[in-house]
């Protein structure tokens, strides 16, 4: 159930990260509430894309879905 709730939240954010070149795949969540992603595209080389990943996805995941703890990118 958790997956589904974070896969979906992926789907929100996904139009503004697309909207400048990149996109993001969901690559695990785990029961402690980390989850995996992958940058692709302009995010994957871009040199902001670690405060594009924490203030940008981590914040709504966990403002979104409180069992998110921590966002990370593999």
């Amino acid at each position: 159930m958790l997956k589904e709730k974070v896969a979906q939240a992926i789907e929100d954010v996904r139009p503004s990260l697309q909207a400048d070149g990149g996109d993001i795949e969901l690559v695990s969540v785990g029961d402690d509430g980390l989850v995996t992603v992958r940058l692709t595209g302009a995010c994957g080389t871009c040199p902001m894309s670690t405060f594009t990943l924490k203030q940008g996805v981590e914040n709504y995941l966990k403002k979104t879905i409180p069992e998110v703890k921590e966002v990370v990118q593999e």
